[in-house]
């Protein structure tokens, strides 16, 4: 009885002494926040201590007391020890996952593959781990660090998840963003001069770019390993965003049809074969050039009605042409079937999710195509018949035929009298004059209008301009000739033809001048 309660009050004692031990509440209150290096050894020393003293104490009492009662004070240190244990547990998880952190990285950047270098630096993260929870266990304790040593594989595990995610979507990333790049201008660019070759042209686009883009990511893909059914699904979502951003694309170009039907209209209309603006000359036939037009504008509107990335035949460029090009065709054709064939909103042989217009779409874009391109139309009939008229100088057949017939008796009048066929000729020679002085074939080159008000100008000067001349000659013979009474010996042959050609050149000259050649002619002769 009396070693049970002395052996119970120096456990006591004992109990109260290591609480109060400067060492140990440095180390509590240090393992709180940090970890402590040697903690285990230090924490045994102090407990090595206060068991010694308590084993001192009561060595003279009975053996089985003295166990009892040590047994049940190590229980109670070993109870207030534990949570400073478990922090200090804690610091070595913590410290161990940063540093896997950091080496995990540092081995994706040197290029190692992510399943390789997570497997590696997880394995030597857990034994880095393991040997330090091993520096913290106590030698009076036996206590397992497996659930703390769990929750540092799971949270491992969970960054690797985490940065596989991460890596995988940027890698997912970065080849839509190749994709989008390789495919979405080019296909725009087809769409622009769409033809025969269009669709064709952008599937085997698509084929290249998409093999390349799915090569690609395979190879990156194999530093992963993962499992294949994974890496197909991956794989086959890469070639499906490929294969929409295409049919993204053709939808954004069918809502802007319109406009390019009528720059292909305008283009095909008013420049020629060689590119060059078309000028209307009176000789171009306007309806085969504006039926050409159209029936480019309704190809490129039947490029744009489907979506065509698959093997399968359709016949809407056929429906269209007939129906909007030549629908008096279609229709005595199809004389016993009274049905608008673009009465419906879905394509023969085309399901509508690859439906961009449907027939009853393309026939109002042709209505509002057809509003709008009528004017061009007109303008070119207008410049053509204005072209026309400016370079018909005869008068139209009927005209002719009427004053072959009511001219005739004036024809017989000059038969009978031939000298009115000089004064025709005089008066041509003065007609001939006054065209030349007046420059009538440049008056009219702007119009009839311009080329009228031009003459009417020009005229009454340019006659006044001839007759001053003529009386002008006149009156030079005249005072010439009067102060001699004997007329003078006839000067050479010669002589009187360059006088007589250079009167007849003054009386004709094309420009308005005051000079004439005559009087210093004959003074020369004097």
């Amino acid at each position: 009885m009396v070693a049970t309660v002395r052996c119970e009050e120096i456990a006591n004692e004992k109990f109260s002494s290591f609480i109060e031990n400067e060492e140990w509440h440095e180390l509590e209150q240090t393992v709180q926040y940090q970890p402590v290096p040697g903690f285990g050894r230090k924490l045994t020393s102090i407990l090595n201590v206060c068991l010694s003293e308590y084993d001192a104490e009561a060595t003279y009492f009975d053996e089985g007391v003295r166990t009892s009662k040590r047994k049940q004070l190590e229980d109670k240190l070993l109870q207030l020890v534990q949570p400073a244990y478990q922090f200090m547990l804690g610091h070595i998880r913590t410290g161990t996952l940063d540093k896997f952190k950091e080496a995990f990285d540092t081995a994706l950047k040197e290029g190692k593959g992510f399943a390789s270098a997570a497997r590696d630096c997880s394995e030597y993260s857990i034994l880095q781990f393991d040997e330090a929870s091993a520096g913290a266990d106590i030698d009076q304790a036996n206590w397992d660090s497996s659930k703390v040593r769990e929750k540092l594989r799971r949270d491992i595990d969970a960054h690797i998840t985490a940065v596989r995610g991460a890596n995988l979507s940027e890698l997912t990333s970065l080849y839509e963003t190749k994709l989008n790049e390789a495919l979405a201008d080019p296909v725009e660019a087809l769409f622009d001069g769409a033809s025969n070759d269009t669709w064709p042209a952008i599937k085997k686009l698509l084929r290249r770019e998409t093999e390349t883009a799915v090569t690609g990511f395979s190879n990156e893909l194999l530093g992963f390993e993962m499992d294949e059914a994974t890496k197909n699904k991956m794989l086959s979502n890469l070639e499906n965003h490929a294969r929409g951003i295409v049919e993204a694309k053709a939808k954004e170009e069918a809502g802007r049809v319109l406009i390019r039907m009528k720059d292909r209209f305008s283009t095909l209309f008013s420049h020629d074969a060689e590119s060059m603006p078309r000028i209307w000359t009176g000789k171009e036939d306007i309806r085969a050039i504006t039926k050409t037009a159209r029936s480019a504008s309704v190809k490129l509107l039947s490029i744009m009605a489907a979506i065509r990335l698959d093997d399968e035949a359709d016949n809407i460029e056929s429906t269209l042409s007939l129906a909007l090009v030549d629908p008096k065709a279609v229709a005595s054709s199809n004389k016993s079937i009274s049905a608008d064939p673009l009465a419906s909103s879905t394509w023969d042989k085309v399901p509508s999710s690859k439906t961009l217009l449907t027939p009853v779409q393309c026939k109002s874009l042709w209505r509002q195509f057809k509003t709008e391109t009528e004017y061009t139309v007109g303008q070119a009939i207008a410049a053509q018949e204005a072209s026309r008229r400016n370079n018909n100088w005869l008068p139209p057949p009927w005209a002719i035929l009427a004053l072959l017939i009511l001219g005739f008796n004036e024809f017989m009048t000059l038969l009978r009298n031939p000298l009115y066929l000089g004064v025709i000729f005089i008066a041509f020679l003065l007609f001939k004059a006054l065209w030349v002085q007046l420059d009538v074939a440049d008056a009219f080159r702007n119009g009839a209008l311009p080329g009228i008000l031009a003459l009417s100008t020009k005229l009454v000067p340019t006659v006044m301009n001839i007759l001053k001349k003529l009386a002008d000659e006149g009156q030079t013979g005249g005072s010439s000739a009067a102060p001699q009474n004997n007329p003078p010996p006839p000067p050479p042959k010669t002589l009187q033809s360059g006088l007589s050609s250079s009167a007849s050149s003054e009386v004709t000259s094309s420009e308005n001048k005051n000079e004439y050649s005559s009087p210093s002619t004959h003074q020369k002769l004097q």
